[in-house]
């Protein structure tokens, strides 16, 4: 999880936490869960909007072949890590965060950073089977490091202000690195249909064409994805 995102409550803080929650169960009607919604609750959203736009924006520029498309697709998840900023020092201008709130943003990151830039790849053209294992290992790797945060980082060590020390493991909004290795390879044309994806295909297996097809490159996004689970990467917080 990165800096930017609001933090887990404390025990000292469990009462006004668990009234928070209380709300959402005492409050009737069929929209109450927006009526009670914060105003960084409302920017984290955006966050998973800005993620959801993408995914779609990709799955136009496969069917349309449209460069715009791509183009969106890879620029909207650095418009979701700005809002992701946003969340937490809203919150704290607010004076206002809740559990539902904390849970919001670890979604809304799965979709911006874990699916997004995935479904990106997919579209820019890694696309056999054995490239989508790992993508997918890469998306469930970046699911089990946000339930791993969620977790543990009441425990891990603070500094004078209670903010955590470090990341274990590479924060989720770190796979924007991915996208910008993404975006020049679409700048130069090294994309599916054009001058092809850097490193060719390789056939592990049985014919070309086949399952054991893998694009080598796409074994970035399975190294990503082991350093986002990784105890014993430490990444020091700016």
């Amino acid at each position: 999880k990165s800096s930017m995102a609001r933090s887990k409550p404390s025990p000292v803080n469990g009462n006004k936490h668990d009234s928070s929650l209380q709300q959402y169960n005492d409050t009737d009607g069929h929209f109450s869960l927006v009526r009670n919604f914060r105003l960084a609750d409302l920017v984290t959203i955006m966050n998973g909007v800005c993620g959801s736009f993408s995914i779609f924006s990709s799955a136009q520029y496969l069917l349309t072949n449209d460069d715009d498309y791509l183009l969106w697709a890879l620029a909207l998840p650095l418009a979701g890590l700005m809002f992701d900023f946003m969340d937490g020092k809203v919150a704290r201008w607010r004076k206002s965060s809740s559990m539902l709130g904390q849970e919001l943003d670890s979604l809304a990151d799965l979709v911006s950073f874990g699916v997004a830039p995935a479904v990106v790849a997919f579209a820019v053209g890694l696309r056999t089977y054995l490239d989508t294992v790992c993508l997918t290992g890469f998306i469930c790797c970046g699911l089990a490091r946000l339930a791993r945060f969620n977790a543990t980082v009441a425990i891990i060590p603070k500094d004078a202000a209670g903010k955590s020390r470090y990341f274990e493991g590479l924060p989720i909004p770190s796979s924007l690195g991915l996208v910008a290795i993404l975006s020049y390879w679409v700048r130069r044309g090294w994309v599916e249909g054009k001058q092809g994806i850097p490193g060719g295909l390789i056939t592990l297996w049985g014919t070309p064409g086949g399952r054991g097809d893998i694009h080598p490159v796409s074994v970035i996004f399975g190294l990503w994805a082991a350093a986002m689970v990784s105890k014993t990467l430490r990444v020091p917080k700016l």
